[in-house]
């Protein structure tokens, strides 16, 4: 078994989506989506690159979805934005 070594900006994305994730106002749905992120992430069979690419696409999962409040819209694409610059 391979034991992934996460570079110090995953391991601040992943605070950032655990602190997302700790918001009273954030729909169940949207914390378990960012669960599965937050596993992407953490998973050691893909390169980094695959990693972020994967993460991205279930973002943007997230982003669409009508019920999604404005602010918490607002949260998620800051989440994305962070992916992007990795």
């Amino acid at each position: 078994m391979t034991i992934a070594v996460l570079s110090d900006e995953i391991k601040n994305l992943i605070q950032s989506i655990q602190d997302v994730q700790i918001d009273n106002t954030m729909p169940k749905n949207v914390k378990d989506k960012l669960n599965d992120v937050i596993k992407i992430l953490n998973g050691c069979a893909d390169e980094e690159s695959i990693k972020i690419s994967k993460a991205l696409d279930k973002i943007e999962e997230i982003v669409d979805d009508t019920n999604l409040q404005p602010y918490a819209r607002t949260q998620i694409w800051n989440l994305a934005s962070m992916l992007e610059s990795l």
